[in-house]
């Protein structure tokens, strides 16, 4: 169910009700829909609703599990042949049962929340780094995750719509 985030609360509130409203939405975006339609490509670009999801449970678990908290990445990521496909979550994710595909995404959204429940301060700075050697604050990466779900349910907007015609929230 998507709620609206709070008009009034703490930063930390604030940010989890933001991400947590983005994650719902593609979520709506992909209810529904058979393993079929969800792996079903639009030209000229290869991505698909099934490669969203499991991209971006891919992504919320490697920036508060691995990255931040320093914690080993939990299964199927460390399984991965990544040196033969960097995007490999994208291509492997058609294979896989709608039910299976929305079910990982919700555990990874609430691994990182609970990453983020125990962590009190914003500013509390990641066990790993950047490519530029940075760490990074829990601030940045709620940010991160806010912007790059925010970015990813564009393209499931058009993605759906070319599924089935469907549009809106």
């Amino acid at each position: 169910m998507r709620t609206d985030p709070p008009e009034s609360a703490s930063e930390t509130a604030q940010l989890t009700g933001f991400l947590d409203h983005q994650r719902a939405t593609l979520l709506l975006k992909t209810e529904g829909l058979t393993r079929e339609q969800l792996a079903r490509q639009h030209a000229p670009s290869s991505m698909t609703l099934a490669g969203l999801l499991y991209h971006l449970a891919h992504v919320e678990e490697s920036w508060s599990v691995e990255e931040f908290s320093g914690q080993p990445l939990p299964d199927p990521w460390p399984g991965m042949d990544w040196s033969a496909d960097r995007d490999r979550e994208w291509h492997v994710a058609v294979d896989l049962e709608p039910d299976e595909l929305r079910r990982r995404y919700e555990e990874a959204c609430r691994r990182t929340r609970e990453v983020v429940a125990a962590t009190s301060d914003l500013d509390a700075l990641s066990a790993g780094s950047l490519r530029n050697g940075n760490r990074f604050s829990l601030r940045w990466m709620l940010l991160h995750l806010l912007e790059e779900t925010a970015r990813h349910n564009g393209h499931a907007d058009l993605l759906r719509e070319a599924v089935d015609g469907a549009v809106g929230e």
